[in-house]
């Protein structure tokens, strides 16, 4: 089934060269040029995956994921400007899934998109073939993108679920930044490239008092503690 793409970006130029790209490489995709019609398509339940410019009119990039993520998990890619940290670190504490830097190269955007749609997509597999993963009061279930605390069911992104498997099905042992970027990301971990921090005190605020179970070390990574 082709995957549908929602693009916001207010570059008419920009939008329809992407939208071109994208679709010689298998894709449906679906252009506007405001925040406010981003919000609302990306409710429609239309799209598998959304692409937000920060900058556009009426309302911006941030402000239609704010509205996106209080009632949509839908996966999103944020396009920010090329060294703007504080865009980037605004939308992952928000929810966005992953960030693309302006000016992109259109293979950058489709490797990141098929890389989070490959780890958001339920498995074609019957769900029964294979059972949850278990650490102390944390349990997940990957076919159905569905996890828990203590039987409470966390409201996570699909980034944070991924992140969140990783650690469960490494639990024990020392996590680097780089391998959960490359296993939940589906992207080699750039420097000074904050993503896997921010994604994680997200999932701390969510876990309770799980959140216990989840150790910093400094540099390195991190480790889920089997209790």
């Amino acid at each position: 089934m082709t995957a549908q793409v929602l693009l916001a970006d207010d570059d008419v130029e920009l939008g329809a060269m992407l939208k071109e790209y994208l679709e010689r490489e298998g894709f449906g995709v679906t252009v506007v040029q405001d925040g406010e019609a981003a919000a609302r398509a990306a409710l429609s339940g239309s799209h598998q995956i959304v692409v937000l410019d920060v900058m556009m009119p009426k309302v911006d990039g941030v402000e239609a994921l704010r509205r996106i993520r209080e009632s949509s998990r839908v996966p999103v890619i944020m396009l920010t400007a090329r060294g703007d940290d504080v865009d980037r670190v605004v939308g992952l504490e928000l929810g966005a899934d992953d960030y693309v830097p302006k000016p992109c190269t259109p293979r950058e955007l489709v490797a990141r998109l098929r890389a989070i749609l490959r780890r958001t997509q339920p498995a074609s597999h019957p769900i029964s073939s294979a059972g949850p993963l278990a650490v102390g009061a944390l349990v997940l279930w990957p076919e159905r993108r569905k996890a828990q605390s203590g039987g409470r069911e966390l409201e996570l992104t699909s980034i944070e679920f991924n992140i969140l498997e990783v650690l469960m099905r490494n639990a024990g042992r020392l996590v680097s930044k780089r391998e959960i970027s490359e296993q939940a990301l589906g992207r080699p971990l750039a420097r000074f490239d904050r993503s896997i921090d921010v994604h994680m005190s997200s999932i701390r605020q969510k876990l309770g008092d799980a959140a216990k179970l989840i150790r910093t070390v400094r540099g390195l990574g991190y480790h889920l503690a089997k209790e």
